[in-house]
């Protein structure tokens, strides 16, 4: 139930791509597994995801893919309760200074070095290797922090120096907004990319974002991301009945 090639990827700089998922169904998350994605975010910020459906996703993605959950906020309570489901990785949101960068990294390791509860989840086989447990997710979880607002950015360097933080991830919609300019990609929001992307590559902390478009996962490689998530479930649905429509249309005319 760990998955040790996410992060030695990540680690490695090997250009490893993701899928996020919001409709709180597992086989979603099991159907864009299978299409070969590196890894598949299960999103619970913005959505109404419970814990069990989290624990689901997770299990239909574990043959084909690793499984990363974006907690709804940076917040130890709801991440012990995540990571006991066994999660490759784990995403926090709005991480703006170090303080609050440390302290996310805290509520995933055990003490003394952090906060987490030790518990027989499935991350610990249910009880039947609770030693083993403490050992894998130290070792192998995946530690993303989200960088989407001013602070984070101006911050960005400290952020990324704190020990266990494994990679960050640039929030577009929110950082283009923190900014002033809610979807446009425009010269400050570049800026702050730039400085993300520089910070990252000189602490070695690879920097990745969110493709809602063919056209962003274009944009997003070209910037130099280290990682891309190339597609929304619930926007590649809508893609795909409007096409089907407007073909369906085309041909009655």
């Amino acid at each position: 139930m760990s998955h040790p090639s996410l992060k030695r990827r990540l680690e490695a700089g090997d250009p490893v791509t993701g899928y996020w998922t919001t409709l709180a169904d597992p086989a979603v998350a099991e159907l864009v597994a299978e299409t070969g994605f590196d890894f598949v975010v299960v999103d619970t910020e913005h959505t109404p995801s419970s814990l069990e459906t989290v624990a689901n996703s997770l299990r239909a993605v574990s043959s084909e893919s690793a499984g990363v959950v974006r907690v709804p906020w940076n917040d130890h309570v709801r991440i012990k309760r995540v990571l006991d489901l066994a999660p490759a990785g784990v995403m926090a949101p709005m991480v703006s200074t170090p303080e609050e960068a440390t302290d996310f990294v805290a509520a995933t390791r055990y003490p003394p070095e952090g906060r987490r509860g030790i518990g027989v989840g499935r991350s610990a086989r249910y009880g039947r290797d609770v030693a083993g447990q403490v050992d894998r997710d130290d070792a192998d979880l995946v530690r993303i922090a989200q960088i989407e607002t001013r602070a984070g950015v101006e911050n960005v360097a400290d952020i990324a120096a704190v020990d266990g933080l494994d990679a960050l991830f640039v929030g577009p919609a929110d950082l283009s907004a923190a900014l002033g300019s809610f979807g446009d990609y425009d010269e400050a929001f570049e800026e702050a990319v730039s400085r993300v992307l520089d910070v990252g590559d000189e602490a070695g902390v690879p920097v990745g974002t969110l493709a809602t478009s063919t056209d962003d996962v274009e944009r997003w490689v070209a910037w130099g991301f280290d990682y891309v998530i190339c597609g929304v479930d619930t926007l590649d649905l809508i893609r795909g009945a409007d096409a089907a429509l407007a073909a369906h249309e085309t041909a009655r005319e």
